[in-house]
């Protein structure tokens, strides 16, 4: 090789090897306490906003760093949006529908019964218009929220005793989460708001008579498959839940640019990170429960039907009231028609037709 071309091309690779730290140590250094709606033990969930704060900190060689918080080690789980509004920590890591007894138009953040899947979900959010709504009603309580992660479809939850019909529901002490609850006291049954930790023994001490929290994985870790038989789907109320990354507003505005990207960027990294984890661990975690004694039960069509019908009729009376719901829930029942219809044709007919043959193959082998 020529001397100066050696020479050349060596100042050329320091130059390169220099350009990164150089960046970085041009950035300024911002240090963040995250407080998350959910124990540690329930890793996938909570694992959620730690992958977040992760990424942050690897893109940014160090100098953007987010320190998680699991549930009641700085505020209590369902207590995390007022610690993020006081300024008591920068950003929280969540699931909005915790928080519709301040607007039940948080619950389009995270689920609405009969609403979308994890793919419409992430539709709306990110190419929909559904970002955009959210951004204008959260900038009312001072904060900013990102989807950060989601279960996908969930179960219906554990019950002492079968659900049959809808007047099964009457009197039944339930505890689930957001609006579904408000949904369900139209047809009988008294919610339980109860934060994930607390869950089990409510369920063992006959304090409740059902519960839902997410899907097999994490139902398993928390033991609710050892304090009820039946295992109720689906859970209508979460066709999917988008986690959300709150942030406080006035934190968010003094992000640089490329912070706000990279924080960004994690987030959606999250989104598909998390739906993976679970599409591997619930299949598992569900034959493993049902080996064990757990009973499936599909919620039978007049159940689900009434569920629908008291849904819908909440919708429209919420929006008739609530201004904030109203000019969220509009555009997203006219992005719903248009998503069920696309669905209809080739995921849906797709799914459930390989679904049917793969059912009648296992029969043969029988």
């Amino acid at each position: 090789m020529d001397r100066r071309g050696f020479v050349a091309g060596g100042a050329l690779a320091g130059t390169v090897a220099l350009a990164a730290p150089a960046l970085a140590q041009g950035m300024p250094e911002v240090r963040w306490r995250c407080a998350s709606s959910f124990p540690k033990s329930l890793d996938t969930i909570y694992g959620a906003g730690d992958h977040v704060a992760k990424r942050v900190a690897a893109l940014t060689e160090g100098r953007f760093q987010i320190r998680m918080f699991a549930a009641g080690e700085l505020v209590p789980g369902l207590a995390v949006a007022d610690a993020v509004q006081a300024g008591t920590v920068e950003c929280a890591h969540t699931a909005s529908y915790y928080f519709v007894g301040k607007d039940p138009t948080f619950a389009f953040d995270g689920a609405m019964p009969f609403g979308f899947n994890m793919r419409q979900m992430n539709a709306w959010l990110q190419a929909g218009g559904g970002r955009d709504l959210l951004r204008d009603f959260f900038a009312g309580y001072n904060l900013v929220s990102l989807p950060a992660g989601n279960t996908g479809a969930q179960m219906g939850g554990w019950f002492r005793k079968e659900v049959r019909t809808p007047d099964d529901l009457k009197g039944l002490k339930f505890r689930i989460g957001g609006f579904a609850g408000n949904v369900l006291q139209k047809l009988g049954v008294v919610p339980q708001q109860i934060a994930g930790g607390d869950i089990y023994p409510s369920l063992e001490k006959g304090t409740i008579d059902a519960a839902e929290w997410v899907g097999p994985y994490d139902d398993e870790k928390l033991g609710l498959n050892r304090v009820a038989p039946f295992y109720y789907y689906p859970g209508w109320w979460e066709g999917s839940l988008n986690l959300s990354f709150y942030v406080s507003k006035p934190q968010w505005d003094a992000l640089p640019p490329l912070y706000k990207e990279v924080l960004e960027s994690a987030c959606r990294d999250s989104t598909v990170e998390t739906m993976a984890k679970y599409d591997v661990q619930n299949p598992q975690a569900l034959r493993r429960m049902v080996a064990a004694g757990s009973q499936l039960r599909a919620f039978p069509r007049e159940v689900l039907q009434a569920c629908y019908r008291a849904a819908f009729e909440l919708y429209d009376e919420t929006a008739a009231r609530n201004p904030n719901f109203k000019r969220v829930y509009e555009p997203w029942k006219a992005f719903r028609e248009t998503q069920y219809q696309w669905f209809r044709v080739a995921e849906n007919t797709f799914d459930n037709f390989s679904y049917f043959m793969h059912a009648q193959e296992q029969q043969q082998r029988r």
